[in-house]
């Protein structure tokens, strides 16, 4: 089992009418930028800020429409000393959010989605998370299909990171996201989590997003908003496997969780 280092908890901001949980929320930007503001305050060292759904069978949105939904909440957390992320697979609206001020970009596609993104993110010198996902938002759950979900994924987010580092991204400003429920059935989901220490030999930060996640809700019978102690469940134990960066809705839980869980392994 790994010894866990050091984590960071990632808040999700979704400033969209339709993501699965918490879709419609955040639309105003002040209420987006005063809950980015609380979850700095419940111990998130990052604000992911998304502006287009990624749940299972989602419309895509243009870049114009992204840029608008996020801009506006970047430059105001920004301005406040936030360390955001920008959730997007466009270059357009990751250079909207890098100009406001974010610091990272999280692409779902791994730089697929967009020829630009890896040298945008190059030229900023950002931090950039790279993610697993078989298909696309919508087409994803179809029919998930893996010789080895673990190796697959690892192979594949090796690829994509020796792309992103041709472009010119720092290997050290790399994290990588296998990417649970993108594209996974629930056994899927859970051979990766029960593997996660295999991800480690890519030499790069592991992030997990688990929050809420409908794969929760098929074992526990919860509704989406009902699944905080099976979220915690699935982060302790990625802690235990060496994942270092949590994506996660319920901030001030999972510090409270994260912090005991980490102190017992270490001791």
């Amino acid at each position: 089992m790994p010894v866990p280092g050091s984590y960071r908890l990632m808040g999700v901001l979704n400033v969209t009418p339709d993501s699965f949980s918490d879709g419609g929320l955040f639309v105003d930007q002040d209420s987006a930028i005063a809950h980015g503001r609380r979850l700095v305050g419940d111990g998130a060292d990052l604000v992911d800020v998304g502006g287009e759904s990624t749940r299972p069978g989602a419309e895509a949105v243009s870049a114009e429409v992204e840029i608008a939904r996020t801009a506006g909440v970047v430059a105001g957390l920004a301005a406040d000393g936030v360390k955001v992320s920008i959730d997007t697979s466009k270059a357009d609206v990751a250079e909207a959010a890098l100009e406001a001020g974010a610091a990272m970009v999280n692409d779902v596609t791994a730089f697929e989605g967009d020829e630009r993104m890896a040298a945008v993110c190059a030229d900023a010198g950002c931090e950039v998370v790279l993610m697993h996902m078989q298909g696309t938002p919508r087409t994803m759950q179809e029919n998930p299909t893996y010789d080895d979900v673990v190796v697959d994924i690892r192979d594949y987010l090796a690829r994509r990171a020796d792309v992103a580092v041709a472009a010119g991204v720092d290997p050290a400003r790399i994290s990588v996201d296998p990417g649970i429920g993108f594209g996974k059935t629930v056994e899927h989901n859970l051979e990766i989590l029960r593997r996660l220490d295999e991800f480690a030999v890519l030499g790069f930060p592991v992030l997990i997003g688990t929050s809420r996640k409908s794969f929760i809700g098929k074992i526990t019978g919860r509704d989406v908003n009902d699944r905080l102690g099976a979220t915690i469940a699935t982060n302790v134990l990625a802690l235990a496997g060496g994942a270092s960066i949590f994506r996660v809705h319920d901030v001030a839980e999972h510090a409270q969780a994260l912090k005991v869980a980490q102190a017992i392994l270490t001791a």
